[in-house]
């Protein structure tokens, strides 16, 4: 029998004489989840509603970095990335989180998230500001985060950092949304062309160097921004891409801009009796 290829999913898998009679599936390089019977009724019988949301987590265009087989990434991407956040325990979570990357892979850091959250007390900054020594040693020898001691002492000097703009500015999101006016910076980048720093991310990251924190460098910095929706780096080719507006014709912005003249009309002559 000759084989087809039928795509499910990100991949793609061959269906036997054992698919096709609606056996439980036994080859070994098949990947699909046992079943008592064929698991390829189930792509027969889904739903329309199904068939266009396994379609559209398929087809969808997203950023360069999203387009991989890992769903955590996929989600990251789709839910979180580039989303403005105004809750200041998240702010803190993600700052840590990007301290945390330097020299790393954002996707071990993410596979790690649940762990840095239970290590952190799911990061309220008061609880971990008030982390000790000893407390501090006994995170170097927990493997769910990354086992710095640079990094894990960073974390809780950056929480006192953390309340002190708290208390100066009533809260962080006041403070860090304050660099851009409390409106997000929508730049719609070609693909290849995002920034991995910018002025901002140097004017925030001095700022922050000043104010106590560390492992906040200007790289680490935009990186944050990105993910907590101050910038909004979406490339243009991405589904999540805001649509901008076309903007109006230079002569037509002239137009708009000129000031109406007022034409004094004459009025219509009387008719001419005869």
């Amino acid at each position: 029998m000759t084989a087809l290829r039928v795509l499910f999913g990100v991949g793609s898998v061959t269906i036997r004489r054992e698919h096709r009679i609606g056996r439980s599936c036994r080859r070994a390089d098949c990947t699909m989840p046992r079943q008592n019977a064929c698991h390829y009724r189930n792509m027969a019988h889904e739903s329309r509603a199904e068939r266009a949301a396994r379609r559209r987590t398929t087809t969808r265009k997203r950023c360069w970095w999203a387009e991989t087989a890992d769903a955590d990434y996929v989600r990251y991407h789709d839910v979180e990335w580039g989303r403005p956040v105004h809750d200041d325990r998240r702010l803190f979570e993600m700052l840590t989180l990007e301290g945390a990357q330097a020299g790393l892979s954002w996707s071990t850091i993410l596979h790690k998230r649940e762990g840095y959250r239970r290590a952190f007390a799911n990061f309220d900054v008061r609880r971990v500001a008030r982390y000790d020594a000893r407390r501090r040693a006994a995170l170097q020898r927990d493997s769910a985060i990354v086992r710095n001691r640079l990094k894990i002492d960073s974390t809780v000097s950056n929480a006192r950092a953390f309340i002190a703009v708290q208390e100066e500015f009533g809260s962080f999101d006041h403070y860090l949304w304050a660099f851009v006016g409390g409106r997000p910076l929508v730049n719609c980048p070609r693909r290849g062309a995002v920034p991995a720093r910018t002025a901002l991310s140097d004017a925030l990251s001095r700022d922050l160097v000043r104010r106590g924190f560390r492992f906040v460098g200007s790289t680490i910095i935009y990186a944050f921004l990105q993910a907590v929706g101050v910038v909004n780096d979406h490339t243009r080719d991405c589904f999540l891409c805001p649509r901008r507006t076309p903007r109006p014709s230079v002569a037509r912005r002239r137009l708009r801009a000129a000031p109406r003249s007022r034409i004094a009309v004459a009025p219509a002559p009387e008719r001419l009796l005869r």
